[in-house]
Parts: C-alpha cells; structure tokens; sequence
C-alpha cells in the first residue's frame, strides 16, 4: 500500500497542516484530565471556588481549542483523501488506456473495473482514517502511559497486565483477516463478471432459454461471496467483544484497587479520575488501532491489486523517437510477418508477406480462424507482430509513434461499438471537428443518412450505451461512418458489412469506392460477393497466404479460394 502513496505528493500541505492539527488536538486530549485532577485536588476537596472558576474556564478554552482542532484535521483529511482516490483512479485510467488488447484481456474487464472503483474506494477510505489515527493513536498511547505514571505509578500494573493481551488479540485477528479480505475481492470480481455477462448477453440467454442456468450460476457466486463475507465479519466481530470485556475488567480493577488506595489515604481522589481517564486514554487509543487494524488488511489486498495494474508494463510502447513517413500515402507492406498469441502452442500468422498500394482495394478472405481479424489487427497496432514486419510509406510501425500511426487509419472493428450520446457524438469520435455537413456526407457514404434523418432529432438523436437502441446494421452502418469522416490514408474494415442485406452492401461499396479514392482499403469479408471487386484478394488458411490476385485469378490457381467461392456461388454465377 506504501507504493500508492506516492500518489499523495500534490497534498503534501494538507498532510502537515493535518498532522499538526491532530498533534494539537491529541495534546488537548491529554492535557484535559490533569487539569480535571487539579480542579478536584486544588479547588473542590479544598473548597476553592475562584481556583475551580479559572481551572474550569482554562478547561473550557483547551475543550474548545481541541474541537476546532478536530473538525478542521477531519475537514481536511476528507478532502486529502477524496483528493488521493481522484488521482488514483485518473492514473489507473491512464495506464489502461496505454494497455495493448494482450494487457486488457490478461486482467479482464470486470476486473479492472472493479479494481479502478471498489478498490480505489478502499484504499480511500483507508487513507482518511490513517491520515487522522495513525498520527493520534501513537501519541495517545505513549502520552497516556507517560501521564498515568506521572499520576500514579501502583495502579500501572493494571495496564502492564491488560495492554499485551489487547495487543495480542488485535495481531491475530487481523493477521487472519488479510488473506480473507484478499479473496473476497476476487469473488467480487466473479459477481461482477457474471453480471456484465447477463446484461450483455441477455438476448441469447433469453433465446436459448438459458435464465434459470445464468440466475443459478450467479447465486452460486453470490453465495460464494457472502460466505466469505460472513467469515470474514464474523472474526471481525469477536474483536469488539474482546476489547470491550478487556477494557471494562481493566476500568473495574482501577476503581476497585483505587478505592481501597483512597480509603488507605495514599491515593487523591483527584489523582485516581485522572488515572482512570488515561488508562481510558490508552484503550482508545489501542481501539483505534484495532479499527485500522481491520481496515488495513482489506484496503492491503485492494492496493496490491491497484499496484498490479500500475505496475504492468505495456507491452506496445512508443520509441523514443518516432519516426514520420516522408513520401508515400498509405502504402502498407506485409514483410514475413508471424504472430503467435501469448500462451498460444502455435502462431496464428505464418509467413505472411503482401503489399497494398494506395488506391486499391485489398480484401481478406479465408475460413473460420484462417487470422484474418488478426492480420488487421496488427496494422494499428493492437498486438505486435512476433517476427516480421509491417511497414506504411516505408517505416516500420513499431518505430512510429502509435497516436501517428493511428491517425494515418480509419478502423472498424467486426462489432459496432457506439457510445453512449449523440449520433453526431459518435461520428466526432472519427474527427473531433468534422463539421455537419462532412456528417451528413459520411452518413450518405455508409448508407445511413436515410435512417438518421428518420429519428426524431436527427444528429442529435440520442445513442443508448453500446448503441442497444439501434439495429446490427444501424450500428455497423453509423461505425463505417465514423472512420469515414476522418478521411484517412488507410481504412481497415473487418468483416463490418456482415449485417448488411445484400442491396445494401452493395450500394456501401459502390460509395466507398468514391469516397476512399487515392486511399489503402482493407477489407475483411467472410461473403464472396464482397471481395469479388477487389484490386487484390489476400486468401489466408490456417494463418498462410493460400494465394494473392484478382477474383478470376484465384479461380483458376487457387484451391482454397475455389472452394470458397463454391460453397457460396452457383456454378452459373462462378461461370
């Protein structure tokens, strides 16, 4: 947890005007109970009222001076706290916006959602009651003994006899904790996964009828976490019993033993009050302890899970100085590329090596789990080529800079993904000042201005989360609209006319043909009759180049790409 501290830097003020507050309010505390002392001793055993007026308004002005103290060290440390959770959770923002697809897929979604809400929260809460106790319970404690000696020193046996087996009692229980805490967070990450499986996949569930097994498969990790839960509290719970029975004994003994040492006349009874507060004293000050204690352990397992996101690497970063392409215009070749996922027992590329020239049309054509999604996958760089190489105007990519790369390259990926906003929201993602006239030319290029102008406020309809109030072709279409209007050197399509009719389709690529002119097409397709009209048809099997022509070329040497076309085209439409 030491590690996320660092994160605290930019309230290093606030951090000493708390730490100075709470050091006032602590001496306060500490100093309350020999003015107590005095006022019984000096003023009412002897009956002197002026002494107990000005030892009372003395008392009253420390009183009031500790209580400003506190509100203004509780005011802060608030805020230093929520300060500390707001960077925490922008740094882990950041780094994972720096994860290659590899990163993002080894820790999983749900995981680092939780781990950039639940734990920061956690850890955040843990900071606020450090900020204030950590400094408080220490002085409290050793003052507290140092006082209760000065009051009286036979009595101190009580506390030599109560404070090691409080101590002992709140060091096993918390260290029994830690490991609890550690899988409750896991678990939570299972709830949580299983859920967003749920939501997002509520039409197939429904569909195959499969809600009775999904609502079955979260009770059991629902349960599994309550248990655990419960496990955990239920330690938890035999700590404030104990202290309390230890405390209580511990106050009963003072006032017994006190008694008799008063009724013996060796003992004031001013001097006893006193004692009685200390010893009071020392057992919050060991209570506070406990409650960090049993905060710690959680918000330990919370922050060595922020600590591993932080501490990851990503494994695509940008060179040092990036390299700019300075002749060419979208000119991509493919130079003996492999690609192996991580983890993976064979590479799902082998060997690949094409070139695409500006103005062409490549599209990608091969069977299910041939790599085509993976080839294009590469050319942004959302993974790293094993071996090989890409080049665009002849730089290698991975000497580029990545927001130069992309910015040379208008993406869409096989599912549509839309953001929550506006239609016109989602196609300034493609170009932040594209203008609504460029829009509605997008619109009109990806066949959906029709559509959008249909819809109640037109661009500034509104787009649900994930684009769920739109059909598969609306979303397809509003995504290839959004790559269109940044008029790119490159656009890469993966298999995103899937959800298209075939009419449709058809008019799409006609108007790409006019709007991508002079640029790098990719297209992945998995229907015949969308590749047929490509420059160049790149036929991948089992992560090879089967072959690389035309339509009629392929046809006549290509075995693979024959039985594609077969299997989708009658011999008269072949012919």
């Amino acid at each position: 947890m030491t590690k996320l501290f660092k994160f605290l830097r930019p309230y290093r003020v606030q951090i000493g005007i708390i730490v100075g507050l709470v050091f006032l309010q602590t001496l306060s505390e500490l100093y309350l109970p020999t003015l107590m002392s005095d006022i019984v001793n000096n003023g009412i055993m002897r009956n002197d009222v002026g002494y107990i007026w000005r030892a009372g308004l003395w008392m009253l002005l420390v009183t009031l001076g500790g209580t400003l103290c506190a509100i203004s060290g509780a005011f802060l440390s608030a805020r230093t706290a929520m300060g500390f959770g707001k960077v925490l959770r922008a740094e882990i923002f950041r780094r994972v916006e720096q994860f290659s697809l590899h990163e993002v897929d080894r820790l999983g979604t749900p995981s680092l959602v939780i781990r950039n809400t639940n734990d920061v929260t956690q850890v955040q809460m843990v900071t606020m009651v450090i900020l204030r106790m950590m400094i408080s319970a220490p002085i409290m404690f050793i003052g507290g003994i140092i006082m209760a000696l000065s009051k009286d020193r036979e009595l101190a046996w009580i506390l030599a006899l109560a404070l090691p087996i409080l101590a002992a009692l709140v060091i096993v229980i918390s260290t029994k904790g830690l490991p609890l805490f550690r899988s409750i967070q896991k678990k939570i990450d299972r709830v949580n996964l299983i859920l967003r499986e749920e939501l997002e996949g509520v039409r197939v569930i429904r569909a195959f009828n499969r809600t009775r097994h999904e609502n079955e498969r979260f009770q059991a990790a629902n349960l599994d976490l309550t248990q655990a839960s419960i496990r955990v509290n239920r330690l938890m719970a035999l700590m404030m019993p104990s202290m309390m029975l230890i405390m209580n004994g511990t106050i009963v003994a003072i006032i017994w033993f006190g008694a008799i040492r008063i009724d013996q006349g060796t003992l004031p009874i001013g001097n006893m009050m006193a004692f009685f507060q200390y010893a009071m004293q020392i057992m919050m000050a060991l209570l506070m302890a406990s409650m960090l204690l049993v905060m710690i352990p959680r918000a330990q397992a919370s922050a060595d899970r922020i600590s591993e996101v932080l501490s990851i690497e990503p494994a695509i970063k940008d060179p040092p100085a990036g390299s700019k392409a300075t002749s060419g215009k979208g000119h991509v070749v493919f130079d003996h590329v492999w690609f192996q996922y991580p983890g993976a027992e064979e590479p799902v590329l082998r060997d690949v090596s094409f070139e695409a020239r500006p103005g062409e049309f490549v599209a990608i054509i091969g069977g299910t789990g041939s790599g085509k999604s993976t080839l294009v996958n590469l050319i942004p760089r959302f993974y790293d080529a094993t071996a090989g190489a890409i080049l665009i105007d002849g730089v290698d990519i991975r000497e580029m800079s990545q927001a130069d790369l992309r910015a040379k390259i208008g993406f869409v990926p096989q599912q549509g993904v839309l953001f929550s906003g506006t239609v016109a929201d989602n196609i300034h993602y493609g170009k932040e000042n594209a203008t609504d006239q460029e829009i509605w030319q997008a619109l009109e290029a990806a066949q959906a201005a029709d559509f959008v102008s249909e819809m109640k406020d037109g661009l500034n309809s509104v787009v649900a989360q994930g684009g769920t109030n739109l059909s598969g072709g609306q979303k397809q279409r509003l995504a290839i609209a959004r790559a269109i209007v940044r008029r790119p050197e490159i656009y890469v399509f993966d298999d995103s006319f899937s959800a298209l009719d075939f009419k449709t389709e058809a008019r799409l690529r006609a108007a790409l043909k006019r709007e991508t002119a002079g640029a790098t097409v990719f297209v992945v397709a998995q229907r015949v009759s969308t590749v047929m009209d490509a420059d160049r048809i790149v036929v991948l099997d089992e992560g090879r180049v089967a072959g690389i022509g035309t339509h009629r070329e392929l046809l006549e040497n290509c075995e693979v790409y024959r039985e594609i076309v077969s299997s989708q085209l009658s011999e008269e439409a072949i012919a």
